[in-house]
C-alpha cells in the first residue's frame, strides 16, 4: 500500500520562495509509484495542501491531517524542505515528533543547534573543530568598533546568527562600515555574529544518510564572481561550483574526515551540507546547513549525481529512512 508523503515548502522567513523551488523538485522527482505526494505549503497564516487544479485544502494542526472530498487523509510521513524558520531551526521537527509523524529532516534539537551559527561553532570547538574568530552582538548592545575589530580586524563578516542563503551577511572593509552592516543583519535576527575574513578555497561538502548509511558525497568547491559566496553567487549564477573539488588528495581527505566527524557528534540524519574554507591546508567550519537546497541546480543535488544518485534515490531515501526510523 502506497505511503501518504506531505512535502511541507514555504515557511515564514526570507528563505521561502527558495524553500517552494527545493519542494516542486521533491514533489517532481519522488516516485508516484511508491508514494501518493502531497505537496504543503506553510505560511504565517495557514498551512495547506495546494492540489494540481489550484484548489487548497487546510491542515488540520491538532494532527497535521487533511480532509479531502469530506474524508480524512493522514501522512506517513513529512518530507522537509523548509529552509529558515520553522523547518530549519527545528520548531517543525518538535510539532511532528510530539505528534508522531516522521520527518526527513535531523530531530529538533540538532536543527535547533545548527542554525544558531554562535552556537553551533561554540559546541564543536571542545572537539578540536577549526573556526573563523568571531564575537557575538545581540540587539540593543553598544557598538565598540575599536573593541570588535581589535578582535576580529578588517576584513570581517557579519552575519545574522540564525539565518540562511546569504541573507542579513556583509563582508566590512573599513570601521565606518561596521555598524551599518551589523544593521543589515538585525533586519533577519536580533543576534548577530561577527566573525573574521578567512582567505582560501571555500568547499562544500555533503553528509547524508543514504539507505541507511553515513555517506559523504563529493566534494564542491566554490569560486564566487563577487566578492564572497553572497545571494546572487547562491541563487544567480555569480558563481562556479565545482564538483569535484580541485583538492589535494590530503585535503580531501582531511575535510571529508572533519565533516563526517561533525555529522557524528551533533548526531544529525538527513541530509546535510558543511561549509569549509582552507586555510594554510586547514579546513575551517563556516556552518552547516541541515535543510539544504534541492533543486536541481543546488550543490547536494549535484554532488549526488556525481556520485551516481538520481533525485528519485535521494529522495525515496530520506523517505525510507525517516519510516524506519520513526
Amino acid at each position: 500500500m502506497k505511503k501518504n508523503i506531505a512535502i511541507v515548502m514555504g515557511g515564514y522567513s526570507s528563505e521561502k520562495e527558495i524553500s517552494k523551488k527545493s519542494g516542486s523538485v521533491v514533489t517532481k522527482f519522488l516516485s508516484k509509484e511508491k508514494y501518493n505526494v502531497y505537496p504543503v505549503l506553510i505560511t504565517k497564516n495557514k498551512w495547506y495542501y495546494l492540489d494540481e487544479l489550484g484548489n487548497e485544502s487546510e491542515i488540520n494542526k491538532a494532527d497535521f491531517s487533511l480532509t479531502i472530498n469530506n474524508r480524512p487523509l493522514h501522512f506517513d510521513c513529512v518530507f522537509n524542505a523548509i529552509h529558515g524558520t520553522p523547518g530549519e531551526d527545528g520548531l517543525l521537527q518538535a510539532y511532528l515528533e510530539l505528534i508522531g509523524i516522521p520527518q526527513t529532516a535531523c530531530n529538533y534539537y540538532q536543527a535547533a543547534l545548527t542554525f544558531n551559527k554562535r552556537d553551533l561553532l561554540s559546541t564543536l570547538k571542545p572537539y578540536g573543530i577549526p573556526c573563523a574568530t568571531s564575537l557575538p552582538y545581540n540587539k540593543g548592545d553598544e557598538i565598540n568598533t575599536s573593541k570588535i575589530l581589535d578582535v576580529v580586524g578588517l576584513p570581517c563578516f557579519v552575519k545574522a546568527n540564525k539565518a540562511g542563503s546569504s541573507y542579513g551577511i556583509s563582508k566590512v572593509y573599513k570601521a565606518k562600515e561596521l555598524p551599518q552592516a551589523i544593521e543589515n543583519a538585525l533586519q533577519e535576527d536580533d543576534e548577530v555574529i561577527i566573525e573574521s575574513f578567512l582567505d582560501g578555497t571555500e568547499v562544500s561538502v555533503g553528509v547524508i544518510t543514504y539507505q541507511g548509511e553515513v555517506r559523504v558525497l563529493p566534494i564542491t568547491e566554490i569560486v564566487s564572481d563577487n566578492d564572497f559566496f553572497d545571494y546572487e553567487a547562491k541563487y544567480q549564477g555569480k558563481s562556479q561550483e565545482i564538483t569535484p573539488a580541485r583538492l589535494t588528495e590530503e585535503q580531501h581527505k582531511t575535510v571529508s574526515e572533519l565533516a563526517l566527524k561533525i555529522y557524528k557528534v551533533l548526531k544529525l540524519k538527513g541530509y546535510t551540507r558543511s561549509e569549509f574554507i582552507f586555510v594554510n591546508n586547514i579546513p575551517h567550519l563556516l556552518e552547516v546547513n541541515t535543510t539544504p537546497g534541492l533543486t536541481e541546480e543546488s550543490i547536494l543535488p549535484q554532488q549526488a549525481k556525481v556520485a551516481g544518485i538520481s533525485l528519485e534515490e535521494l529522495f525515496g531515501s530520506a523517505i525510507e529512512d525517516a519510516l524506519l526510523n520513526k
